[in-house]
């Protein structure tokens, strides 16, 4: 199995260079339907405010593809040049709700971290052992049932992380001045940005307008995070025995999208190949899962399988399966 993990990892590391044509173009093909679709939303509020939350759907999936282009200036991969990157994905992080420098530093602990037990707690859901959750008392007991559910993960826990929680730097241990002075000038751009927003459409055409786009695209993000590495056969190990490219490869998901979403997500659905290797941009993921067949057998989940995870809560160490409540 080593011998096959390095062979992929040669495979994935030919595709680490970026094109600027090509991510250019991808900020033109994002942006263009962005401005497109809000324009249609403000126009829909004379027609129907029905038109108005349908349209919110497809702007709300620019705003994530919008993401996936900051996500990969934060690893460095969308443009060949640091500068391009930085100031692309600062700019993005507006529309995004995410501090670029303090959201890069915590993705890059979640991609030195994954699928080890020791080491949990960066960009990815809390995840109990079997063995943690037997050890608690009731009261947490309920309050991680309540965390694990769906509709709290997708309707509460998604807006609540994007608009609220990643205001203060917390999530890091004694975070450096470079972590809040990011956060506290992302927070002031965004005050200006959606402050400006405000005064222009108006408070109401605001509210109906911007905070439903939110909301959705906060909701497909946190699935999207949560299906990459909650699925039954994923993988976790302690410390010991962690390897990281077996983690990054065993412990994460080939999402399986029809072609229009995997446009939407920038096909970061082939996850277990971004997290091989987290530097080829995400215009080239498909070319790399093309070139080598083998890799589209590797944790393959489709649409209707995925759904099937959202019951999966437990990691049990036994079994080497994530597992349900009702599988303790």
């Amino acid at each position: 199995m080593h011998t096959r993990i390095e062979e992929f990892a040669a495979h994935c590391a030919r595709y680490r260079t970026p094109s600027h044509f090509r991510a250019g173009r991808q900020i033109v093909t994002t942006a263009v339907p962005f401005i497109a679709l809000s324009a249609a939303m403000y126009f829909s509020l004379h027609v129907g405010y029905w038109l108005t939350l349908l349209l919110a759907i497809p702007l709300a999936g620019c705003a994530l593809r919008f993401f996936v282009i900051q996500h990969d200036c934060g690893h460095g991969s969308f443009f060949a040049s640091k500068r391009a990157n930085d100031i692309t994905g600062r700019i993005v992080s507006l529309l995004t709700i995410t501090p670029y420098a303090y959201w890069r530093r915590l993705h890059a602990l979640h991609h030195t971290s994954s699928a080890n037990l020791d080491r949990r707690g960066f960009g990815d859901i809390t995840t109990l052992t079997t063995d943690e959750y037997r050890a608690l008392t009731p009261l947490r007991r309920l309050a991680y049932r309540i965390y694990r559910h769906p509709a709290f993960l997708l309707v509460i826990g998604g807006p609540v992380h994007f608009l609220l929680l990643q205001r203060l730097p917390l999530t890091l241990r004694r975070p450096a001045w470079e972590m809040w002075s990011s956060v506290m000038a992302h927070n002031l751009g965004i005050a200006v940005f959606y402050g400006t927003l405000l005064f222009l459409l108006g408070w109401l055409n605001f509210v109906v307008m911007v905070i439903p786009v939110l909301v959705a695209a906060a909701a497909m993000g946190v699935w999207l995070f949560y299906v990459q590495h909650q699925f039954e056969n994923t993988s976790w190990d302690t410390r010991e025995t962690w390897d990281r490219k077996r983690g990054a490869l065993t412990g994460s998901s080939y999402y399986v999208l029809p072609s229009v979403l995997g446009w939407f997500t920038g096909n970061i659905g082939l996850h277990h190949i971004h997290h091989l290797c987290s530097h080829i941009p995400n215009y080239r993921l498909q070319e790399c899962l093309d070139a080598m067949p083998e890799l589209k057998t590797i944790n393959r989940l489709t649409i209707v399988e995925s759904l099937k995870t959202a019951s999966l809560a437990l990691w049990d160490p036994r079994s080497r399966k994530l597992v349900s409540f009702q599988g303790i």
